[in-house]
């Protein structure tokens, strides 16, 4: 037999050894393959371990991607006003607002806050004091529906489910009987303040229902920088829906960016029909300044409950200046539209002064 060199020897020995692993993991492979490829077929079908997660809407449609971005001249950041102390320096350099006597404005209500287009805070009492805000909350109903890019002719029934049990306010949407589109139905509760309605938007928006839909609200908040806000339904009959002045001003100033929600709460009526048979129901604004030649009312919500007292928040146009204003805790039906006034007349008393001086 002939007889092969060593150096052949160990050449041939290699390229076995090197064939066996080669065979070794080929066979790995082959073998455990399906079982990874089923793996991650399982885990693309379980639910996502954040239950946020799974309740998430789709991304919404222009013009609301931005809504809450905080951007105007002066390129202050609305979610961090941090509040009166920052607030005051700001205005106090700022010469066009130097003629106010804060002094001469004695405002009612508890808790209130005068902002500016610029950033300027021009009044503050009790800003940060955080307290129920009743129906003022259905500004953050309206702005999470139309953040979620659901469809605004999609055909809503108010149900047993939406009934108040908690404060038995009234509605004229009566059970199963009431159909509205979603776009009709955030009409009717943020210019009326209709419960039941604010209650069949959370209930409907999201697959996870009224939980889901509570959670995206407290989301909402924290992306505006309302750190002192909670919510905990969807029509503010719950006085443990609360905020602050402060976090308020930070809301209207992110609903002024939703058009449907300027034409809805600047105007002073409307006529909608919910029922089978057509019967009209005429709706008003709770704001009446809306429907004083005085007032350029551009944003506005007004809220009640015993717990909170009176409440008005709202954007207006005054000697063509945009202001933020937030007046909760006051006494009295129109106890915060005297407040709005006595804030008009002040700055328009203030633009005069300063005028004059020029």
């Amino acid at each position: 037999m002939p007889r092969f060199p060593a150096s052949h020897s160990r050449s041939d020995q290699r390229r076995r050894s090197g064939a066996a692993r080669l065979t070794r993991l080929l066979f790995v492979l082959l073998f455990t393959g399906p079982i990874v490829l089923t793996g991650g077929a399982c885990a693309s079908n379980q639910s996502p371990s954040n239950p946020d997660r799974a309740t998430l809407a789709p991304t919404p449609p222009k013009p609301y991607v931005n809504a809450s971005a905080p951007v105007n001249p002066s390129g202050y950041d609305w979610r961090n006003i941090e509040g009166t102390q920052d607030g005051w320096r700001l205005n106090e350099r700022s010469r066009e607002w130097s003629g106010l006597n804060r002094a001469a404005l004695n405002l009612h209500s508890a808790s209130a806050m005068i902002v500016d287009e610029r950033g300027n805070v021009l009044y503050s009492k009790n800003a940060r004091a955080v307290r129920p805000i009743a129906s003022v909350t259905k500004l953050m109903t309206a702005m999470v529906v139309l953040d979620t890019g659901v469809s605004l002719q999609t055909p809503i029934r108010i149900v047993e489910d939406d009934r108040d049990r908690l404060k038995n306010s009234r509605s004229r949407l009566r059970i199963d009987d009431a159909i509205l589109p979603r776009r009709e139905m955030i009409m009717v509760a943020i210019m009326s303040s209709d419960n039941r309605a604010a209650h069949a938007l959370g209930r409907t928006t999201f697959r996870g229902g009224t939980e889901a839909f509570i959670q995206a609200m407290n989301r909402k908040a924290r992306a505006l920088g309302m750190h002192n806000t909670h919510f905990v339904d969807s029509s503010g009959l719950d006085p443990r829906n609360r905020s602050t002045a402060e976090d308020l001003v930070k809301m209207v100033r992110a609903a002024s960016n939703y058009p449907l929600i300027r034409e809805t709460t600047s105007r002073g009526e409307m006529t909608l029909r919910p029922f089978r048979d057509g019967t009209a129901l005429q709706y008003r604004n709770t704001n009446p300044l809306v429907r004083s030649p005085e007032w350029t009312v551009e944003v506005s919500k007004t809220g009640f409950i015993n717990e909170a007292g009176r409440c008005l928040a709202m954007q207006a146009r005054i000697d063509n200046r945009h202001f933020y204003m937030v007046f909760l805790g006051s006494d009295g039906k129109l106890g915060p539209m005297g407040d709005s006034n006595r804030v008009r007349e002040w700055i328009l008393a203030s633009n005069t002064r300063t005028t004059a001086a020029r």
